[in-house]
């Protein structure tokens, strides 16, 4: 049914690939890999780990736009509640995700852990989506918030042309394919400066907010949960907001084989990572609010930049440098992470076979990189990106919310499974009840966006019947596949 993988190594060439049935020696395996192998090597570390976590989930949003829920929770102390329930649910998502890692040692995240629980039909609906429209939409949108805030300070009376942001946003995005392609350490060492940025960024607004608090301006907090009341519909939606501000720290479970101790090093990671993140966001949140009200909050196209210019004056400058240089690392962290699950996707058949090749000098999946890049450059410059996100946003949280089901079926089904981190059944019963609890409120609160969304995900359905199950395929069909 499913492609078979040749056993091939190019030993002049720049490509390896897999073994037979397109999957690859177990990472931590105690044989010796074949003499001439390309593997991906471990060279993600516990600091590693953290940095692409911290460094995809610390986005734009933060800094630019909290907005979303504080418009639908009416008040500033529901607001940063919500925010904080946030961090606690999307820690409970991580802890589920750690135990996955930890007892199916294989990289691509949802789409591997939706093969071994529901097997083939789903995982494949996975990545078709995320690799036709999310990841390149999803990249495409955060990289426009880069070109728009390293461009900033040149334009600052001024409002900066459109085509300026998309060009500078075009570089952007390939320089990061080719630091992806290059170096797995680089990518690595770069995610890690671009992760001190960001907490550098965050305290930049955290200790001005503090320092507010300590000479008393507490005025934006009086009667904290007084103001429009939290509608039925609109409480949901901020979560569902928070949620998605809280969102990549399922991305260190897409490089696994690359994680050196994965057994100790991704539970640590996660929980690391969870607890600095949210700490950090209801902090900044606090910190706005010792300085702008609630109505100012709403009005601000970017909050961060409104914070700084009350209060740091000319310093405000950098502020918009530190907002790019997050969305960067929110580009590097998103391609170096998704990158992964093609290339496994490949490795197992259901993507086209040379995806899963591997740089031999390199080591890197450099076709699985560059696989992005045209199509995200075609969402940049053609594309309605927020239609596409809204469509698709659903489509997210389905799969999350049906990966930690799986968590819970495998208990069943698989017992026996060696689990070195393992986390009570009511935390991924929880969380997975959420996931599909704001599915469901989104195909009725916004059926027509949300139906369009669900018909372009099952178009993955014929897809994969098309060009995985059926065997019959005339010659130039296969040629056209590369089989």
């Amino acid at each position: 049914m499913f492609r078979k993988a040749a056993v091939t190594t190019v030993s002049n060439g720049s490509y390896s690939q897999g073994q037979a049935n397109g999957r690859l020696p177990s990472m931590d395996s105690e044989q010796p890999a074949q003499e001439g192998k390309v593997v991906l090597k471990k060279k993600v570390t516990l600091l590693r780990g953290i940095s692409i976590i911290i460094g995809t989930i610390i986005g734009a949003g933060i800094f630019i736009s909290p907005k979303g829920i504080l418009k639908n929770t009416g008040s500033v102390g529901m607001s940063l509640t919500v925010w904080t329930v946030c961090g606690i649910l999307s820690l409970f998502g991580a802890l589920c995700y750690a135990e996955l890692g930890t007892c199916i040692k294989k990289s691509g995240g949802h789409y591997t852990y939706i093969l071994e629980a529901f097997g083939p039909l789903p995982a494949f609906v996975r990545v078709w989506v995320e690799l036709l429209i999310i990841r390149p939409a999803a990249t495409a949108v955060i990289s426009l918030a880069f070109g728009r805030y390293i461009l900033e300070p040149f334009f600052m009376q001024c409002e900066i042309p459109e085509l300026a942001i998309k060009l500078v946003t075009a570089v952007g995005i390939t320089l990061v394919m080719v630091l992806n392609s290059t170096s797995v350490s680089w990518s690595a060492r770069i995610q890690i400066f671009l992760t001190f940025c960001k907490l550098v960024a965050i305290l930049i607004i955290i200790v001005p907010g503090v320092i507010q608090l300590i000479k008393g301006e507490t005025q934006h907090f009086k009667n904290a949960f007084a103001g429009n009341d939290a509608s039925v519909m609109g409480l949901p939606l901020a979560f569902y907001s928070g949620m998605y501000a809280y969102s990549g720290w399922f991305y260190l479970n897409f490089v696994t084989e690359e994680v050196e101790n994965p057994e100790k090093n991704i539970p640590l990671a996660i929980c690391i990572s969870m607890i600095i993140v949210t700490v950090g966001y209801v902090l900044t949140n606090v910190a706005y609010f010792t300085t702008i009200s609630a109505g100012e909050l709403l009005l601000s196209k970017a909050v961060a930049v409104t914070f700084a210019e009350r209060l740091m004056g000319n310093f405000s400058l950098a502020v918009p440098v530190f907002v790019a240089l997050s969305c960067f690392g929110s580009m590097n962290g998103g391609i170096f992470a998704v990158s992964r699950m093609f290339f496994v996707a490949s490795r197992e058949g259901h993507l086209p076979e040379i995806l899963s090749m591997i740089h031999v000098r390199k080591h890197t999946p450099l076709p699985a990189v560059i696989v992005l890049h045209p199509l995200t450059m075609i969402m940049l410059f053609n594309g309605d990106l927020y239609s596409l996100l809204n469509f698709l946003s659903f489509a997210r949280w389905l799969f999350i919310g049906l990966v930690v089901a799986g968590l819970i079926y495998l208990r069943y089904k698989r017992p026996d499974m060696p689990r070195p981190f393992k986390v009570p059944l009511f935390i991924p019963a929880l969380f997975s009840f959420t996931c599909l609890f704001m599915v469901a409120l989104s195909l009725y609160s916004d059926p027509v966006n949300t139906g369009i969304g669900f018909a372009i995900t099952l178009t993955g359905v014929p897809a994969y019947y098309l060009f995985i199950v059926w065997d019959k395929k005339p010659k130039w069909f296969r040629k056209l596949l590369g089989k």
